[in-house]
């Protein structure tokens, strides 16, 4: 293995492991590409690098300028991958952020130096997105990437995620994924249609009203520019509905085959059951699930060891995303 000149290098190129023993269908193989083993430990981090080396080329950023601040709305792992990019290369970093996040994500920004401007817990992704507008628009000499609306978040999975999918499992007939920003969804998902129309693109979104880490339901009013401009709505052959408890239990099943993935990854893993138990008769499936990121950033939730019940209820209240 060559060494590489840069963490930032090791960002992409994660593994895909199969996991079929856990599907509810001997006809459905099921995988997981384990997007938690990027260096700031979430797929995130290719959204990051991706809008921050799209910026400098457009002019937005000069490398090594110090004095240059960016600022941006997260929920946790957008902004821990932007804090890690942003940290090598010496830019300084402005993280709207609601305060009822779990105090991993809040540690986990602080390690790599960037400064948290916290936004109503209550309001949850979409507060600290409508304060980072504001900012923004208060701060014109601020550089606002803005996950929601930036190309490059789409374009790297296209680029990227996708055809890392297509090498590994050329036999993927469904993509699960959850819906975020659907920068994902969008870029991976176009990638693999393009090479087989007949693959199925399947988003994972909450009840309207109820909170999965990492995911939104459009419902809720709030949908991602790059989903409408990019034709969302169109690319998706389904949204499927998760819970919060379904999530929890099956991050727990994930545990079983030794993998520690994050709420998100176990919300992931349900739409892929439920996909798997209903195919046809006689219809086989090769299930490809994305795992955001791993289980380190949970802990804190009780997840894997806590009374389900009682997980369930605190994450109503606490973003663990």
């Amino acid at each position: 293995m060559v060494a590489r000149r840069s963490v930032l290098e090791l960002i992409g190129d994660t593994p895909l492991v199969e996991v079929s023993e856990l599907s509810p269908n001997p006809a459905a193989r099921l995988f997981v590409k384990l997007e938690g083993q990027n260096p700031g430990g979430s797929v995130k981090d290719r959204v990051a690098l991706a809008m921050v080396e799209d910026a400098e080329k457009a002019g937005l950023l000069r490398p090594g300028d110090g004095d240059q601040v960016l600022v941006e709305p997260s929920s946790g792992n957008t902004g821990i991958g932007l804090a890690l990019v942003c940290r090598v290369k010496g830019y300084h970093l402005k993280v709207v952020l609601p305060s009822s996040v779990s105090p991993e994500r809040r540690q986990l920004l602080d390690v790599w130096g960037a400064e948290v401007i916290e936004s109503p817990g209550q309001e949850g992704s979409n507060g600290a997105v409508r304060i980072a507008r504001e900012l923004a628009a208060a701060h014109p000499e601020w550089v606002f990437l803005y996950q929601y609306a930036n190309h490059a978040n789409p374009r790297t999975h296209y680029e990227r995620t996708g055809p890392e999918i297509w090498r590994d499992c050329p036999e993927v007939t469904h993509f699960v994924a959850g819906l975020g920003t659907s920068g994902t969804l969008l870029g991976a998902g176009r990638y693999l249609k393009q090479c087989n129309p007949a693959v199925q693109i399947w988003a994972v979104e909450p009840p309207a009203g109820e909170t999965v880490d990492g995911l939104r339901s459009l419902d809720e009013g709030f949908i991602p520019p790059i989903f409408e401009e990019l034709g969302g709505a169109t690319l998706l052959d389904r949204k499927i509905v998760v819970r919060p408890r379904e999530s929890i239990e099956w991050v727990r099943r994930l545990a079983d085959v030794g993998i520690f993935a994050g709420l998100s990854t176990g919300a992931a893993m349900a739409g892929a059951a439920k996909c798997a138990t209903q195919l046809q008769d006689g219809e086989e499936a090769a299930i490809v699930v994305v795992s955001a990121d791993g289980g380190w950033k949970y802990l804190s939730s009780g997840a894997w060891t806590g009374d389900i019940d009682e997980v369930a209820e605190r994450a109503r209240s606490t973003l663990y995303f």
